[in-house]
């Protein structure tokens, strides 16, 4: 009993009390505020950017479409058609190109050319390079969208740290590499953050999808918002698709009473120190890394693998989070991974290794929920509704691979949201077909006409602008 008392004590900053939750969900709630101000966005650390995609899908969309996914180590070409009789959004091809962690370092003008290659080759390859097909380019980092075809830079994450991108329209560079090699042409380009492409995939099938999500690698969500509550956006009226970047929550110190002595170690060993401190509690780049952290800990304390830390588990990054899934589904994958990481372990200290990792993703999906907890009470509110019934399209690994996480949100968003009933659908391919979605509605009549409308008589410079490009 003295060793669980001192386990205890290790995994009890990590325990998060209901009342906690509701006190991070409120403090989310005024951080939603600070970023659709007109005057306090700037300094807001939630960005809630728009991203001018203005409508869900209704059912008449069609045609063929090109996608480009880059959000990670790898980096997709999809050719996806969708058919309006049979309600249906299918992927015609596919093709993945890697990215080597050099380029991830290097120049922008490499890592774009390099797409404009594979993309050359996927069009070459499926005999689409005669045809100019508009294309729905999903980046998976934080932009500021000034328009549905552009977007700009704020910072990379996730490893990637190219020169000369950051502060740079994304959808130019792209064409500019294109152009350069010249053996073909896209049509009009929509750019897709991540979590608009999950919404948008799981929209053809369930219009009342109006929140996206992602539980992977990193974290954020979307959501249909009023135009008249973004400031920033003047004289429109309808709705707009708000991408909350809420992985950057946290970021202005206001979570730093429940963080742990190991989310910090994490954050300072990260690549972006100070940054998206709520994302690294969360995704699976960093649950890991804590529960390694934990772990070592522990046994420099003696409690466990008698005291005697291997080298993999020393070593920074190399406990996986995907061992937590593996480990929290069963004692016998348990065994397997610690021998694997060379160390010596007893029944015991197997069972306290489960312990801690169901610790650390009980928590991610609890934040999660909190997080959700917010965007659903504020469109319930926005909407002056006593209940509000609505779908989240959800993507990342941890959300589709955990054994227990998906539960574990919706039971604990239950508990947050009581007055909204929430379907969860996991997202077909959110960042392909969602990103084809995207494009597809942004193409659609009545989306057309409005921005006809919008640009007529009001801004005259920015009309004799775009005439001259």
């Amino acid at each position: 009993s003295k060793s669980c008392y001192s386990v205890e004590k290790y995994l009890q900053p990590f325990q998060l009390s209901p009342e906690t939750l509701q006190e991070v969900s409120a403090r989310l709630r005024k951080d939603l505020l600070r970023g659709l101000g007109k005057h306090s966005h700037h300094k807001a650390p939630v960005k809630m950017l728009p991203t001018f995609v203005r409508a869900t899908p209704d059912g008449t969309e069609k045609g063929d479409f090109l996608a480009l996914d880059l959000g990670g180590t790898n980096f997709r070409v999809l050719h996806v058609r969708v058919e309006e009789e049979a309600q249906k959004v299918l992927k015609m091809d596919s093709q993945i190109c890697a990215i080597p962690q050099e380029m991830m370092l290097g120049t922008g003008e490499q890592l774009f050319d390099h797409i404009a290659t594979c993309l050359g080759d996927f069009l070459e390859s499926h005999n689409l390079k005669g045809q100019t097909l508009p294309l729905g380019f999903t980046f998976s980092f934080p932009c500021e969208q000034l328009e549905i075809d552009k977007s700009i830079l704020i910072r990379w994450t996730k490893g990637f740290n190219c020169s000369g991108v950051e502060g740079k329209d994304v959808v130019q560079l792209l064409k500019e590499a294109i152009h350069r090699r010249g053996d073909y042409h896209i049509g009009s380009v929509a750019m897709v953050n991540d979590t608009v492409g999950t919404m948008m995939s799981c929209g053809y099938k369930d219009q009342s999808c109006e929140i996206g999500m992602i539980i992977g690698t990193g974290t954020n969500a979307c959501y249909m918002e009023e135009i008249k509550n973004v400031k920033r956006i003047e004289g429109e009226d309808g709705r707009m698709c708000i991408n909350t970047e809420w992985g950057g929550f946290g970021d202005d110190g206001c979570l730093d009473d429940i963080l742990t002595e190991f989310d910090v170690e994490v954050d300072k060993t990260s690549i972006n120190p100070g940054v998206h401190i709520f994302e690294k509690m969360i995704s699976g780049m960093y649950l890991g890394e804590i529960v390694r952290l934990v772990l070592v800990k522990m046994t420099k304390d003696k409690l466990l693998f008698k005291g005697q830390i291997s080298e993999a588990l020393g070593t920074r990054g190399l406990f996986e989070t995907k061992f937590i899934s593996e480990i929290e589904d069963g004692l016998e994958n348990a065994k397997k991974i610690l021998t694997e990481l060379g160390l010596d372990w007893s029944l015991v200290d197997a069972s306290v290794v489960r312990l801690v990792c169901d610790t650390i993703s009980s928590r991610s999906a609890y934040l999660c929920a909190a997080a959700l907890a917010t965007l659903v009470n504020r469109i319930r509110n926005n909407r002056k509704l006593g209940h509000l019934k609505t779908t989240v399209g959800v993507d990342g690994t941890v959300y589709r691979k955990h054994p227990t996480f998906s539960s574990k949100l919706q039971k604990a968003v239950r508990l947050l949201a009581p007055q909204c009933d929430i379907t969860f659908l996991v997202s077909e391919d959110g960042s392909g077909k969602g990103a084809a979605m995207v494009t597809a509605v942004a193409q659609r009549p009545a989306h057309q006409s409005r921005l006809l409308e919008e640009s007529d008589g009001e801004d005259n410079e920015e009309e004799e602008e775009e005439e001259g490009q």
